[in-house]
């Protein structure tokens, strides 16, 4: 455990680490990130072509095999992002910056850019990529995977999801894609 919460998914020198807002209460009860039945990690990275299979969140370091891991900004869990302040998400940040200064990852995935905005003081920040850098990782930020994002739904959810994996030059590991939309 890192103290408070989830253990992360890490390695040094992996292609990109997913970055949540901090862990959930029910994740952190069920022992794995994004663990809760209504978050859409899973199916995006599947349909977006990260995975060659669906996983579950107990599946969560079969990642590390195909580049990938999972942090988190806060390492504090909370019911709800929103009960996070302003300084422990710019705390996180700083933190989040060392831990990949030391693990060198490719490319840091922000899970959504409410966070990153207060994390990093990036106010017109954007779901795409990003000049700045973290800890020395190029930034693109992804829509939030949690079942409360109305404003993205599955399917656009893994088109973003997808945007990212082809920028970054992973392989469709999910057989989903085709030439069209997905199936």
């Amino acid at each position: 455990m890192n103290g408070a919460g989830l253990d992360d998914v890490v390695a040094e020198g992996l292609t990109a680490v997913f970055v949540g807002i901090n862990p959930g209460l029910a994740s952190v009860a069920l022992g794995h990130s994004f663990a809760t039945p209504g978050n859409r990690l899973w199916p995006a990275l599947y349909r977006a072509g990260f995975t060659p299979r669906l996983m579950r969140a107990e599946q969560e370091r079969d990642l590390l095999p195909l580049g990938l891991g999972i942090t988190s900004i806060v390492r504090r869990p909370t019911a709800r992002a929103a009960q996070l302040s302003r300084q422990e998400l710019v705390d996180g940040g700083r933190d989040l910056a060392e831990r990949m200064r030391a693990l060198r990852p490719g490319w840091l995935a922000m899970l959504g850019v409410s966070g990153y905005r207060l994390a990093f003081d990036a106010k017109q920040a954007q779901i795409g990529p990003q000049s700045m850098t973290v800890g020395g990782a190029r930034v693109w930020i992804l829509p939030n995977p949690s079942g409360l994002n109305a404003h993205f739904p599955p399917a656009a959810l893994a088109v973003e999801f997808a945007r990212f994996r082809v920028a970054i030059g992973l392989p469709d590991r999910s057989g989903l894609l085709g030439d069209g939309p997905f199936r």
